[in-house]
Protein backbone atom coordinates (compact mmCIF):
# COMPACT_ATOMS: atom_id res chain seq x y z
CA UNK A 1 0.00 0.00 0.00
CA UNK A 2 2.77 2.12 0.77
CA UNK A 3 3.52 2.24 -2.80
CA UNK A 4 0.72 3.46 -4.26
CA UNK A 5 1.07 7.02 -3.61
CA UNK A 6 4.98 7.45 -5.07
CA UNK A 7 3.60 5.29 -8.09
CA UNK A 8 0.49 8.13 -8.52
CA UNK A 9 3.22 10.85 -8.35
CA UNK A 10 5.44 9.04 -10.86
CA UNK A 11 2.37 8.48 -13.27
CA UNK A 12 1.31 12.75 -12.77
CA UNK A 13 4.87 13.26 -13.08
CA UNK A 14 5.29 11.38 -16.55
CA UNK A 15 2.12 13.17 -18.18
CA UNK A 16 3.04 16.29 -16.99
CA UNK A 17 6.37 15.41 -19.00
CA UNK A 18 4.58 14.11 -21.72
CA UNK A 19 2.75 17.20 -22.27
CA UNK A 20 5.37 19.57 -21.83
CA UNK A 21 7.51 17.58 -24.53
CA UNK A 22 4.35 17.61 -26.80
CA UNK A 23 3.66 21.28 -26.63
CA UNK A 24 7.10 22.85 -26.53
CA UNK A 25 9.20 22.22 -29.62
CA UNK A 26 12.33 20.91 -29.55
CA UNK A 27 15.72 23.17 -29.68
CA UNK A 28 17.09 23.97 -32.58
CA UNK A 29 13.89 22.22 -34.39
CA UNK A 30 11.93 23.24 -37.61
CA UNK A 31 9.06 23.79 -35.29
CA UNK A 32 10.54 26.44 -33.42
CA UNK A 33 11.05 28.76 -36.53
CA UNK A 34 8.46 27.68 -38.91
CA UNK A 35 5.90 30.03 -36.91
CA UNK A 36 4.43 33.08 -38.92
CA UNK A 37 2.58 36.03 -36.78
CA UNK A 38 -1.49 36.00 -37.20
CA UNK A 39 -3.57 38.68 -36.46
CA UNK A 40 -6.26 38.99 -33.81
CA UNK A 41 -8.62 39.36 -36.64
CA UNK A 42 -7.31 36.73 -38.80
CA UNK A 43 -8.04 34.31 -35.46
CA UNK A 44 -11.47 35.88 -35.77
CA UNK A 45 -10.97 37.32 -32.28
CA UNK A 46 -13.39 40.82 -31.95
CA UNK A 47 -12.17 43.51 -28.55
CA UNK A 48 -10.59 41.87 -25.87
CA UNK A 49 -13.43 42.56 -22.83
CA UNK A 50 -13.38 42.35 -19.12
CA UNK A 51 -15.97 40.18 -17.11
CA UNK A 52 -16.92 39.47 -13.76
CA UNK A 53 -19.32 36.76 -12.53
CA UNK A 54 -19.73 34.90 -8.99
CA UNK A 55 -19.93 31.69 -8.81
CA UNK A 56 -19.80 28.97 -5.63
CA UNK A 57 -17.56 26.11 -5.25
CA UNK A 58 -18.87 23.17 -2.95
CA UNK A 59 -15.80 20.69 -1.78
CA UNK A 60 -17.56 17.66 -0.55
CA UNK A 61 -15.24 15.40 1.11
CA UNK A 62 -18.47 13.60 2.77
CA UNK A 63 -20.75 11.34 2.01
CA UNK A 64 -21.40 8.25 -0.40
CA UNK A 65 -20.29 10.31 -3.59
CA UNK A 66 -17.31 12.57 -2.81
CA UNK A 67 -16.11 15.16 -4.62
CA UNK A 68 -13.08 16.18 -3.36
CA UNK A 69 -10.71 12.21 -2.53
CA UNK A 70 -7.21 12.37 -1.60
CA UNK A 71 -5.22 10.23 -3.97
CA UNK A 72 -1.72 10.56 -2.72
CA UNK A 73 0.52 11.12 0.74
CA UNK A 74 3.74 11.69 1.50
CA UNK A 75 4.79 9.04 4.11
CA UNK A 76 5.17 11.66 7.07
CA UNK A 77 2.07 13.84 5.71
CA UNK A 78 -0.23 12.50 8.99
CA UNK A 79 2.70 13.47 11.45
CA UNK A 80 2.66 16.79 9.44
CA UNK A 81 0.10 19.71 11.16
CA UNK A 82 0.09 20.96 7.74
CA UNK A 83 -0.70 17.38 6.01
CA UNK A 84 2.64 18.74 3.43
CA UNK A 85 2.13 15.81 1.05
CA UNK A 86 -1.32 15.28 0.39
CA UNK A 87 -2.81 15.13 -3.03
CA UNK A 88 -6.68 15.78 -3.40
CA UNK A 89 -8.37 15.22 -6.90
CA UNK A 90 -11.61 17.09 -7.26
CA UNK A 91 -14.75 17.38 -9.59
CA UNK A 92 -16.81 20.02 -7.37
CA UNK A 93 -19.73 21.26 -8.05
CA UNK A 94 -19.98 24.79 -9.19
CA UNK A 95 -23.43 26.32 -8.43
CA UNK A 96 -25.19 30.07 -8.71
CA UNK A 97 -25.68 30.26 -4.83
CA UNK A 98 -24.37 29.45 -1.91
CA UNK A 99 -26.13 26.28 -0.94
CA UNK A 100 -25.02 23.10 -2.92
CA UNK A 101 -28.90 22.50 -3.92
CA UNK A 102 -28.45 25.73 -6.26
CA UNK A 103 -28.87 26.11 -9.65
CA UNK A 104 -25.18 24.14 -11.17
CA UNK A 105 -22.95 25.82 -13.79
CA UNK A 106 -20.36 23.72 -13.67
CA UNK A 107 -18.01 21.54 -12.54
CA UNK A 108 -14.10 22.84 -10.64
CA UNK A 109 -11.85 19.31 -11.92
CA UNK A 110 -8.12 19.25 -11.29
CA UNK A 111 -6.43 18.67 -8.33
CA UNK A 112 -4.81 20.26 -4.60
CA UNK A 113 -1.82 19.25 -3.28
CA UNK A 114 -0.45 20.75 0.26
CA UNK A 115 2.32 22.56 -0.44
CA UNK A 116 4.21 24.27 2.82
CA UNK A 117 5.34 22.73 5.94
CA UNK A 118 4.83 25.58 7.96
CA UNK A 119 1.27 27.56 7.01
CA UNK A 120 -1.72 25.45 5.58
CA UNK A 121 -1.75 26.34 1.74
CA UNK A 122 -2.16 24.28 -1.29
CA UNK A 123 -1.24 24.22 -4.58
CA UNK A 124 -3.97 24.35 -7.19
CA UNK A 125 -4.74 23.47 -10.34
CA UNK A 126 -8.57 23.53 -11.82
CA UNK A 127 -10.65 24.53 -14.41
CA UNK A 128 -13.58 25.69 -14.40
CA UNK A 129 -15.71 23.88 -16.80
CA UNK A 130 -18.97 25.75 -17.50
CA UNK A 131 -21.99 23.80 -18.63
CA UNK A 132 -25.19 26.02 -18.67
CA UNK A 133 -26.01 29.66 -20.09
CA UNK A 134 -23.54 31.72 -22.73
CA UNK A 135 -20.35 30.20 -21.30
CA UNK A 136 -21.74 26.26 -21.66
CA UNK A 137 -18.92 24.32 -23.07
CA UNK A 138 -16.42 26.91 -21.87
CA UNK A 139 -13.83 26.37 -19.62
CA UNK A 140 -11.34 28.58 -16.93
CA UNK A 141 -7.91 27.21 -16.12
CA UNK A 142 -6.48 28.88 -12.44
CA UNK A 143 -2.90 27.68 -11.09
CA UNK A 144 -1.90 28.91 -7.95
CA UNK A 145 -1.26 28.97 -3.93
CA UNK A 146 -4.43 28.63 -1.67
CA UNK A 147 -3.12 29.93 2.02
CA UNK A 148 -6.15 28.71 3.40
CA UNK A 149 -6.10 30.43 6.65
CA UNK A 150 -6.36 33.35 4.84
CA UNK A 151 -9.54 35.31 4.49
CA UNK A 152 -9.48 36.33 1.13
CA UNK A 153 -7.23 34.70 -1.66
CA UNK A 154 -6.42 35.11 -5.21
CA UNK A 155 -4.91 33.08 -7.90
CA UNK A 156 -4.55 33.65 -11.47
CA UNK A 157 -5.93 32.86 -14.53
CA UNK A 158 -3.92 31.11 -16.73
CA UNK A 159 -6.30 30.44 -20.11
CA UNK A 160 -9.21 29.32 -21.11
CA UNK A 161 -11.50 27.21 -23.71
CA UNK A 162 -14.68 28.41 -25.97
CA UNK A 163 -15.34 31.73 -24.78
CA UNK A 164 -12.74 32.30 -22.80
CA UNK A 165 -10.08 30.94 -25.31
CA UNK A 166 -6.77 33.56 -24.46
CA UNK A 167 -7.58 34.14 -20.90
CA UNK A 168 -5.86 35.60 -18.62
CA UNK A 169 -7.13 37.27 -15.17
CA UNK A 170 -7.72 36.24 -11.38
CA UNK A 171 -10.09 35.10 -8.82
CA UNK A 172 -10.77 36.01 -5.40
CA UNK A 173 -12.52 33.85 -3.13
CA UNK A 174 -13.54 33.06 0.27
CA UNK A 175 -14.80 30.25 2.31
CA UNK A 176 -18.18 31.08 2.90
CA UNK A 177 -18.86 27.64 4.70
CA UNK A 178 -16.00 24.98 6.22
CA UNK A 179 -17.39 21.85 8.05
CA UNK A 180 -14.55 20.87 10.50
CA UNK A 181 -16.36 17.16 10.98
CA UNK A 182 -16.57 17.00 7.15
CA UNK A 183 -14.20 18.39 6.03
CA UNK A 184 -16.65 20.06 3.37
CA UNK A 185 -16.40 23.56 2.61
CA UNK A 186 -17.96 26.59 0.09
CA UNK A 187 -16.02 28.92 -1.12
CA UNK A 188 -17.66 31.94 -2.98
CA UNK A 189 -15.48 32.86 -5.76
CA UNK A 190 -15.52 36.24 -7.98
CA UNK A 191 -13.72 35.33 -11.49
CA UNK A 192 -12.22 38.65 -13.07
CA UNK A 193 -11.10 37.52 -16.66
CA UNK A 194 -10.07 39.15 -20.15
CA UNK A 195 -11.30 37.49 -23.24
CA UNK A 196 -12.88 37.84 -26.45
Amino acid sequence: MAGIPTTLSLIFLSIFITTINSILPAAGSSNATSGRPLSSTEMGLKKEKLSHFRIYWHDVASGPNPTAVRIAQAPSTNKSATLFGAMVMIDDPLTEGPKLSSKLVGRAQGFYASAAQNDVAYIVVMNFAFSTGKYNGSSISIFGRNPVLSDVREMPIIGGSGIFRFARGYVQFHTVNYNIKTGDATNEYNIYVFHY
